[in-house]
């Protein structure tokens, strides 16, 4: 079905849930960010003081503004809270009485102490959903481990099949994936126990952990250590079942050509001009061309060498091989297959101006993506959010004037 534009304004397909997050750096909000695009009114519940860390990991930052925290806090608003103080824990529990949902990813056992466990929560909001997101989960020998996304990558087997080749040392992806796939996890959860909330009123506890949001990326690789008892290595940019599938130098660059079939492979020989590969015995299956790779890849680095990445993407398009350029980011960032999909959007941010973000990789015919405001500044809705639990403003004013909660401005 294509996509239409939809003439009214647009609330999302999660519009009227309520989420509250009390997560820091990474992979808690990036939960928090999938389900606010989607609609989700998301409250971050910062620590007072400080706040997220990411608040100070710069450079870069726009006008004093974190990059790191804004680019995965848009559409959220923001309250600082002393949990420190009864006071501030009550508002949490205040705040937390009247969701939907609870995303946090304090150390096992903080929440316990606090009282705002699942446990604890559930007997005044039988509906709640929380989930909780940890290095390595909540069971098992390794539960109390601080987690990181580089040890997760480590333990999870993947910076052993990451890199060059064998005997080199190990390479981490250059992407935080244990952090992003396990808040991309954890949305997943949410809607899941939702959508059984939806049918029977009740709501659950949910976890996952960055160690096991790494391990789903190896699924080939594990197909192939259960079948053969035998561990993959490292094997650059190249496939462990298909041959060519990978990345191959042209004159001025790369090209990643993906012909994992007979019929692509026979393309391919036509494309580069050496049509006589396809009755070479070395290369007539793709068994043999996986047991003759790095010959194969020779042959074709050669034939690639004569021309630039656009023209043998071009040409590779024309004959239906799978190909396409290794870019970099910010050439990524301006491809216009990137700006038609809307996924470099911008935001309004009250100190950064007009801040470029990334969209929402999800697509719906109505109620996409919708983009209300840039991350809070620090404690920039807790007047607005406490007044909406119940609190008077004298009672605001007592809490930040006992340092329970911060107020902006």
């Amino acid at each position: 079905m294509p996509m239409q534009t939809n003439t009214v304004p647009r609330k999302g397909p999660l519009a009227g849930l309520k989420v509250i997050e009390l997560t820091n750096v990474m992979a808690g909000p990036v939960a928090g960010l999938m389900l606010a695009d989607m609609g989700a009114d998301v409250v971050k519940v910062e620590r007072l003081p400080g706040g997220d860390d990411t608040r100070r990991a710069t450079p870069p930052e726009i006008n004093g503004e974190s990059c790191a925290f804004m680019i995965v806090n848009r559409n959220k608003r923001g309250i600082a809270v002393n949990l420190k103080k009864a006071e501030g824990v009550d508002v949490v529990r205040r705040l937390i009485a009247q969701a939907d949902v609870v995303l946090e990813n304090f150390r096992p056992g903080t929440m316990e102490k606090l009282g705002l466990d699942y446990a604890s929560l559930k007997a005044a909001n039988p509906g709640i959903i929380y989930c909780k997101i940890t290095g390595f989960g909540l069971t098992g020998p390794y539960a109390r481990r601080a987690g990181y996304d580089l040890i997760a990558q480590g333990m999870s087997g993947i910076m052993s099949l990451t890199g060059e080749g064998p005997g080199r040392p190990p390479v981490k992806v250059g992407v935080p994936i244990g952090d992003i796939s396990a808040g991309i996890l954890a949305s997943n959860g949410v809607l899941a126990a939702y959508i059984e909330r939806l049918r029977t009123g009740q709501g659950q506890y949910l976890d996952t952990s960055l160690y096991e949001a790494s391990m789903i990326f190896t699924y080939w690789q594990a197909a192939m250590a259960f079948a053969t008892g035998e561990s993959a290595g490292p094997m650059g940019s190249a496939h462990p079942v298909a041959a060519p599938y990978q990345a191959i130098p042209t004159q001025d660059g790369w090209v990643n050509i993906g012909a994992v079939s007979q019929a692509t492979w026979e393309k391919l020989t036509q494309a580069i001009g050496l049509p006589g590969l396809v009755t070479d015995a070395r290369f007539s299956s793709n068994g043999a061309r996986m047991q003759n790779r790095d010959e194969l890849i020779g042959i074709i680095s050669t034939a690639l060498s004569g021309h630039g990445t656009d023209y043998w993407v071009e040409r590779f398009e024309a004959a239906g091989v799978p190909a396409g350029p290794v870019r970099k980011m910010r050439e990524m960032l301006d491809d216009p297959q990137t700006r038609a999909r809307d996924m470099v959007i911008t935001v309004d941010h009250p100190v950064a101006g007009e801040v470029q973000a990334l969209g929402l990789p999800v697509k719906f015919s109505h109620g996409n993506g919708v983009t209300r405001r840039g991350a809070p500044l620090y404690g920039e809705h807790t007047r607005e959010v406490l007044s909406e639990i119940g609190y008077s403003q004298d009672e605001i004013a007592a809490l930040a004037g006992i340092e329970a909660v911060a107020l902006q401005g």
